[in-house]
């Protein structure tokens, strides 16, 4: 297989990502971590900000999911996951945009 630069994810994939449009909106979730205590106060916060789907609480090694969604992938980044990141009492995200296979 010939390598083209930036990959095509056609030919690079089988097609695999033959449907991908940058521009169709997207949803994602992010995972949270908090500090001792902060969770109800976090969940809470992510529930007010725009694109925010749904908010939970957990237990285990994450603390909070939230459901986000933006108007591409493009804008998931600088319009939901920067506004989610700077609520106060979190300490990491991991954030998993949803594919459909």
């Amino acid at each position: 297989m010939t390598r083209s630069f930036p990959l095509d994810p056609v030919a690079d994939f089988g097609g695999a990502y033959a449907s991908y449009n940058p521009a169709m909106p997207v949803n994602a979730y992010i995972l949270i971590q908090t500090e001792v205590g902060k969770a109800p106060p976090v969940a809470t916060a992510a529930r007010a900000l725009p694109g925010v789907l749904e908010a939970e609480e957990l237990i285990g090694s994450y603390d909070v999911i939230i459901k986000v969604t933006a108007e591409s992938l493009d804008d998931l980044g600088p319009n939901v996951v920067s506004r989610v990141q700077m609520i106060e009492g979190i300490t990491r995200t991991i954030t998993c945009p949803v594919i459909h296979l």
